[in-house]
């Protein structure tokens, strides 16, 4: 399904993901996103994304916590700290893993790989040395 019209709130939403690797909520990119467009609301963004997700402009990332998304959608491994719940990207080549999946299930449609490491980020690692 193709987004029929790229608004300026849709712009905006992209825009704002894009200018950042912080992985952020609706939340995040909705107060970010009203200081460019006052007039939006917070439903628009949930819609936005949506439409975003389905068009695969920006990746969905479901941590167990609130919804993060992601506007690179290249394959690539994440990393998710168990204390603060931040997402980090990490530099590992993941893409033959789809291809592998495939050649092991060629019954199943497999469209994407997403994997996900837990463990600790850099702020909360050094918070345990002190």
């Amino acid at each position: 399904m193709a987004i029929k019209r790229f608004t300026r709130q849709r712009r905006a939403v992209l825009e704002v993901l894009r200018s950042t690797r912080r992985h952020p909520d609706a939340a995040w990119i909705y107060h970010e996103v009203k200081k460019r467009v006052p007039s939006i609301s917070l439903g628009t963004v949930y819609r936005t994304l949506d439409a975003l997700v389905r068009e695969g402009m920006v990746i969905a990332l479901h941590t167990g916590g609130p919804t993060r998304y992601d506007a690179f959608t290249e394959p690539h491994p994440h990393l998710v700290c168990r204390r603060c719940g931040a997402v980090l990207d990490l530099d590992l080549e993941v893409g033959g893993l789809v291809e592998a999946a495939r050649s092991a299930h060629p019954e199943l449609v497999v469209e994407r790989a997403w994997l996900a490491f837990e463990g600790l980020c850099p702020d909360c690692a050094r918070s345990l040395e002190s």
